[in-house]
């Protein structure tokens, strides 16, 4: 790992805080077990029931990005 990158994960020096240290202190604000969801979904794919799983799932939303973003993630 470059040390760039180590600086930007881990901070530099004592008052100012790295990437990781920021998300999981001030971004994250809440955890949720899914597994007993998963299980469940596992369960209906297994036999066969394709669409009582997929309704479990959370509805998916399209996140809006640039058009500069879109035309990077192209390249």
């Amino acid at each position: 790992m470059s040390a760039a990158m180590e600086k930007l994960l881990s901070g530099n020096g004592r008052r100012r805080r790295g990437v990781v240290p920021v998300y999981a202190d001030e971004w994250i604000v809440s955890i949720t077990d899914v597994t007993p969801l998963a299980r469940m979904s596992h369960a209906h794919v297994r036999d066969g029931e394709l669409d009582v799983a997929r309704r479990l799932l959370p509805r998916e939303r399209p996140c809006p990005v640039s058009g500069e973003a879109l035309a990077h993630l192209h390249r």
